[in-house]
């Protein structure tokens, strides 16, 4: 037992203890460096006859007294994971020691960990030349090698291939692009040195609007400059990784799917992408699927607890008969003919047998959830009476449970089932807990003590898997050695169920997936969009790519700054302070990962005193175990680890603390400061040099829902728009951010920063909607008389606008109707909720007051696609509605007018109507969702109606048929007969 009243060794973490005559050990008389007696003789043996703080010189009588004992009973790494008493004391203790001892340097101003690795790499050197002999003396003979190493022809092909759009395709397209370039500044040209004096006002308003259009156009337009395909080949990864009577050699995934509230996020869709995991065409040993609950809701932990018993009967009936997809309420209502391509004799009746089971544990979800709808005055209670943890969602502890897996329950078969894991991290108020993106960070950490797989696969709890083989999919792009080393994601299109078949509002925004992430496939890769999107977990750990060649360092002459531009400036620095010191944090920490992948033939002991003493405290979090897991590129946990001591040590890292003064949020894992999470994290990976992929294959890897109600998807894109204008705000704005390091493309530059600007393009679009009904109640216009040049270029650029949406069709296979709703959509989101975006974007960075806008449901039908046709009031209706009223105003007002001047007014009137029928034509979506359903008159009828009804009610007056005519002789005779 350890004598009290010691300091602690800064080195081992031990007592110091004491000399002979009963005082206090002590190596340094100057400063009083506290090592321990066994630590301070191995300083001597290793040649440091000096102090590792003050640098004095030890004392020559302890220097004699140095013995050869050696310390027995060191603790290491894996002996703590082994005793599962002691594990989260040594995890906190090594820490506790390395946040102190990393804060000393030595003379040099060198940190003490690097005056050590010297001497472990000494050791390195040595136990590297011994087991060269020893594989020498046994080697394998060359025969015996190539019969072992012998492939078939198909494994050793490519498992992915590009394929660029045709120049039959590409050619014209870019053609047109340049041609509509030269037309616009033409037409800037003419339209600025063309003012109208009579209506200044409303011609300047218009030239900036129409020069920030073109702008807009520009950042969307050029990031579509390459755009390519690639066609992936499961047969030959099988072939390479899955060689008949071996192990899978498939790299291991774990899944991630993120749920808050189960009364607004049906448990029963989350049970349905769980299962959907669980029967992936994937080896179950390298299969985890992790569910994050951050509303600590005793209904989820309760769905998963059937889910995990209805797998059991689910997961062997997929993967028995190949069905599709494997989230079995969407597998039951689908449509086709279930008996195609099924030979078995025994399908139909397994398949009524199913659907019956699964039924049946509806009935049991949709019961949970009945009784989930009014909460316990005194709070719920587990099935052994004590009380649920997390009753408190502001304040409970962290929580987890495996299901299933290995040591869990097998299915039916007696089969070994994927492992599921429920996890609740601890939430306590004056914590910030970064909402989704501080939950995935939390289950990064514990996917990596207890599974840790080296790649991640996120869902949103609504989008299950569609396709079995989608993570194979992925896999022949991250597992392709000339692909993959530089891959931090590959990211799938978004597909969903239960939208309209018109679409009526761009709900499958099939636009950006298969034309603007195509185009980023060919520069840099596509942006992460939340969910369907595999990781690399190196890169989510803030690492560089492999291949990436580190940043010069600069020449320094002055040994305080480390730079010598702050104090020698040059004629040209080559990056700014902040950005040279971020880079420099960078490399030192990529310094210490080359150093511990340097000591893997350590024993323990040296290995767990390096990782304590090299600060990753300060990057990853106090926890060793943590940061020994990010070290594996391959993933893996040691076989010796102790399951028990292992879900203590995840406690530990999804505790609500744990995130302070560490690098999570900032540098690694998602990044926070936006409601827009997955622009954020993806756009530092771009800047560190990585690259992500697109992967489409033709059937969709997941489906998701999406919200088909107008009001609902307002608030969806105002989300989205608000957490542009958060990052246009922050220090990661594209515009400025990751410059220092040349990684981040040009092109992929402008794509992000189309993502923070488009926002405020509602501006210069709202004043524009507005200008055709101003110009039609005032007699004013924004455009002069115009010559036959001027009609020219009106008329080019209306033919390359025509064209390039034509070319843009024709290489990217989108139907002209998306084409269109898309372009509607963008109207009607400009002028309502990316409006509300910038100014509750505005208010929230810089006066800190966050606004919400009510939805109130006011109708709704149970009819098919009944969310549709459901009225709900909210603020963001407001300009658009204003918007169609004005404009319809107008054309009424502009038709009496001219109708009053005579035949010399209606060639005027004819620009200032186009002008407002095409503010309304885009609009026409709105209208139809503001009007609901029409049982018996369409939208269109009802508007052309009232506009048609409107313009004869005017002609109907100005030629009053039912009053006589007189003319001016009758007039005046009648005049003179009158006595006046």
């Amino acid at each position: 037992m350890m004598q009290s009243g010691a300091p602690v060794c800064n080195t081992c973490g031990d007592q110091v203890g004491f000399t002979a005559n009963g005082e206090v050990f002590v190596a340094c008389s100057e400063c009083n460096f506290p090592i321990c007696k066994s630590c301070f003789d191995d300083e001597i043996k290793e040649g440091r006859k000096a102090c590792l703080r003050c640098a004095s010189p030890y004392d020559e009588n302890l220097l004699d007294d140095v013995g050869t004992k050696e310390s027995g009973n060191r603790s290491t790494v894996a002996a703590q994971l082994s005793n599962s008493e002691n594990t989260g004391i040594h995890a906190r203790h090594v820490s506790n020691v390395s946040t102190v001892d990393s804060e000393y340097n030595d003379e040099s101003g060198n940190p003490i960990w690097k005056n050590r690795v010297e001497s472990w790499k000494d050791k390195k050197n040595k136990k590297k030349k011994t087991a060269a002999k020893a594989e020498k003396e046994a080697e394998v003979p060359p025969a015996q090698q190539m019969e072992e190493n012998q492939q078939s022809p198909e494994a050793a092909l490519p498992l992915s291939t590009l394929i660029p759009v045709p120049r039959s395709k590409l050619g014209p397209y870019r053609t047109v692009i340049i041609v509509r370039l030269i037309i616009l500044g033409l037409f800037f040209q003419y339209r600025v040195t063309h003012p109208v004096d009579s209506a200044l006002g409303l011609w300047l308003t218009s030239v900036i609007c129409e020069i920030w259009f073109a702008f807009s156009w520009v950042l969307d337009q050029f990031p579509k400059w390459s755009p390519v395909d690639r066609e992936t080949y499961i047969d030959r990864l099988s072939a390479r990784f899955e060689r008949e009577g071996e192990p899978s050699e498939l790299a291991a995934v774990d899944f991630f799917v993120s749920t808050v509230d189960p009364l607004k996020e049906p448990p029963l869709i989350t049970a349905n992408t769980v299962l959907s995991i669980l029967a992936l065409d994937y080896p179950v040993d390298k299969v985890s699927c992790y569910v994050s609950d951050d509303g600590a809701a005793m209904l989820t932990f309760e769905t998963l607890v059937q889910t995990a018993d209805f797998a059991r009967k689910w997961v062997p009936f997929c993967k028995k008969f190949s069905i599709e997809p494997r989230a079995p309420e969407f597998y039951f209502s689908q449509k086709i003919d279930y008996l195609k391509d099924k030979i078995q004799p025994s399908f139909v009746k397994e398949r009524r047998a199913m659907k019956r089971d699964y039924e049946e544990y509806k009935v049991r979800i949709n019961a949970l959830v009945a009784k989930a709808q009014k909460t316990p005055e005194e709070g719920w209670t587990m099935q052994d009476g004590t009380s649920w943890p997390g009753n408190n969602t502001r304040d409970h502890p962290g929580m987890i449970q495996v299901f299933l897996g290995h040591s869990g329950a097998c299915d039916i078969e007696g089969n070994e089932l994927p492992r599921l894991v429920y996890v609740s991290r601890e939430k306590r108020p004056g914590y910030q807990h970064h909402k989704k993106a501080g939950a995935e960070n939390a289950l990064v950490r514990v996917s990596a003590v207890l599974t840790n797989a080296p790649y991640i696969l996120n869902l949103d709890c609504d989008h299950y898997v569609n396709n079995s083989k989608a993570v194979r999919e992925a896999m022949c792009f991250m597992m392709d050695p000339q692909v993959g080393r530089d891959v931090c994601y590959v990211q799938f299109p978004q597909r969903f169920d239960g939208i309209d078949k018109s679409d009526r509002y761009a709900n499958r925004n099939i636009v950006f997936f298969d034309v603007n992430m195509k185009g980023l496939d060919g520069i840099q890769g596509p942006m992460y969009v939340g969910t369907g999107c595999m990781f690399n977990r190196q890169a989510l750990y803030g690492y560089g790519p492999p291949t990436m060649p580190t940043l010069p360092k600069t020449s320094s002459s002055c040994s305080w700054c480390g730079c010598c531009s702050c104090c020698c400036p040059s004629k040209k620095p080559s990056k700014d302070l902040s950005e040279a010191y971020r880079d420099a944090k960078r490399e030192e920490l990529d310094a210490a990962i080359f150093n511990l992948k340097e000591i893997d033939n350590y024993d323990d002991y040296e290995r767990s005193m390096l990782i304590s003493q090299m600060s990753f405290e300060k990057t990853f979090g106090l926890s060793s175990v943590f940061i020994e897991s990010t070290l594996m590129e391959n993933g893996g946990v040691p076989d010796s680890a102790n399951p028990s001591t292992l879900i203590k040590e995840a406690i530990h890292v999804i505790s609500c603390g744990y995130e302070e003064k560490t690098e999570w949020g900032k540098e690694i894992g998602w990044i926070y400061g936006s409601v827009t999470e997955d622009i954020l994290t993806g756009f530092k990976m771009h800047c560190r040099g990585w690259r992500s992929l697109y992967c489409m294959p033709l059937r969709p890897a997941f489906k998701g829902s999406a919200p088909i109600n107008l009001s609902d998807r307002l608030h969806q894109v105002l989300r989205w728009a608000l957490g542009s204008v958060e990052i246009f705000l922050s220090r990661h704005c594209p515009l400025w951010y990751g410059f220092g390091g040349g990684r981040l493309k040009l092109l992929q530059r402008l794509a992000y920063i189309n993502t923070i600007v488009y926002p405020f393009t509602s501006l210069p679009l709202i004043a524009y909607c507005s200008l055709p009904a101003i110009c039609l109640l005032t007699g004013k216009f924004i455009i002069p008389t115009l010559s036959n040049l001027a009609s020219v270029l009106f008329l080019g650029l209306f033919l390359s606008i025509i064209a390039t949406s034509v070319l843009e069709l024709r290489w990217s296979g989108v139907t002209i109707e998306d084409l269109w709703r898309n372009e509607q959509f963008w109207v009607i989101g400009g002028v309502s909720a990316h409006l509300f975006a910038v100014f509750q974007g505005f208010l929230k960075m810089l006066a800190g007051l966050d606004t919400n806008f009510t939805v109130t449901s006011k109708a709704a039908d149970d009819l098919e696609f009944g969310e549709l046709y459901i009225i709900k009031w909210t603020t963001l209706l407001i300009p658009p509605t204003s918007l169609i009223i004005v404009n319809m105003v107008g054309v009424v007002a502009g038709f009496s007018d001219a109708l009053n001047k005579g035949y010399e007014a209606w060639g005027p009137l004819f620009g200032k109507v186009f002008f407002a029928f095409w503010v309304i034509v885009h609009l026409y979506p709105f209208l139809k969702g503001l009007m609901g359903r029409q049982n018996r008159t369409p939208t269109i009828v009802v508007l052309w109606s009232v506009l048609l009804a409107s313009v004869f009610s005017l002609v109907w007056v100005k030629i009053d048929p039912f009053v006589e005519k007189t003319n001016s002789a009758t007039l005046g005779q009648t005049c003179i007969s009158i006595d006046c």
